[in-house]
């Protein structure tokens, strides 16, 4: 009797832990299909929204006036394209990922993204849940918004281009003589030399995502700090910083000689957040400049820091019906 007792509890018991196991899968279950429809949520609000329209309208016109000058002197030598050059070539240079990434704080100058939407979510769902969704938002949409600025490069040289993972003979002229300089696109030898079309602008992509991503996040934690003028002054303080932080003003400020320069260069590679994200100024074995795995690192670290603060600010909050937020 006392072994069937035991069996019989035993068997009661696993199916208890079984029980509870199934409630917490559904619950995981619950809270990821809760996460997508506050994203959806925030996906929504882009019908017939001007502020969305200006800013991937702003993000094409800087795209086109870059793409431009390739183009134009593609048709002037007579000679062909690989599909994505145009972007590699522009957006190889970190002052063309600085202008696009101003247009996308205009995309994103609406957060925390407030309305008279969120006490409704909140009454159903967890603070926490609300904001992973809206990380998710942000996630998708600056990915969305590199992607247009990707397409729209890719449109503009498609009646001069092939897709095949070579360089063209626009890609060597520009390369191996002095014209990039003359039409001031930024073409590198030791990117045409060090890498293949498509690999390259995958790497550009990724460099170009993780640094509008990063401001995107800068300029969310500061406007639940501070508000919303401290948190764009903080996305144009983030760009600034990284553009003004060049070689000469080191070499200045250290009282570094004229043989200081390189050591300028190499700290101006890791300390600028532009230099981290130009995929020429990283180090392919001949340098002391950041590798690209280190600015991956770097910048996916800073994008797990800034979701964890975002988080834990998110929470120090009380909402009420009127749409606001007090601290």
């Amino acid at each position: 009797m006392e072994k069937n007792k035991t069996v019989i509890g035993y068997d009661v018991v696993e199916k208890d832990l079984k029980s509870i196991a199934d409630r917490r899968n559904d619950s995981h279950q619950n809270s990821f299909i809760q996460v997508l429809y506050v994203c959806q949520y925030h996906f929504s609000r882009w019908k017939r929204n001007k502020r969305i329209v200006m800013s991937f309208l702003l993000a094409g016109i800087i795209s086109f006036l870059l793409t431009e000058k390739v183009m134009n002197f593609s048709l002037e030598n007579g000679t062909s394209l690989q599909v994505f050059e145009p972007f590699i070539w522009v957006f190889g240079d970190g002052e063309s990922i600085l202008l696009c990434a101003m247009a996308a704080i205009l995309l994103f100058a609406d957060m925390p993204f407030l309305d008279g939407a969120v006490p409704y979510y909140l009454i159903r769902i967890k603070v926490k849940i609300w904001v992973i969704g809206q990380i998710l938002y942000i996630l998708c949409a600056t990915f969305l918004f590199t992607l247009f600025i990707l397409m729209i490069t890719c449109i503009l040289s498609s009646k001069n281009a092939f897709i095949g993972n070579i360089w063209s003979p626009t890609a060597a002229l520009l390369a191996y003589s002095k014209f990039g300089e003359k039409i001031a696109v930024p073409a590198v030898l030791k990117t045409f030399e060090m890498s293949k079309p498509i690999s390259c602008m995958l790497t550009i992509f990724m460099l170009m995502l993780l640094y509008v991503l990063v401001t995107v996040l800068i300029m969310f934690i500061i406007t639940l700090w501070k508000g919303q003028v401290a948190g764009i002054a903080s996305a144009f303080s983030f760009h600034m910083f990284g553009f003004l932080l060049n070689p000469e003003w080191i070499k200045v400020t250290l009282g570094l000689k004229d043989n200081g320069l390189y050591i300028a260069n190499i700290l101006c590679g890791w300390l600028s957040p532009i230099r981290q994200v130009t995929y020429p100024r990283h180090n392919f074995g001949f340098d002391l400049l950041p590798r690209l795995r280190d600015t991956y690192l770097i910048f996916g670290g800073a994008i797990l820091l800034l979701f964890f603060l975002i988080i834990r600010r998110m929470k120090r909050y009380n909402f009420n019906f009127l749409g606001t937020m007090e601290d």
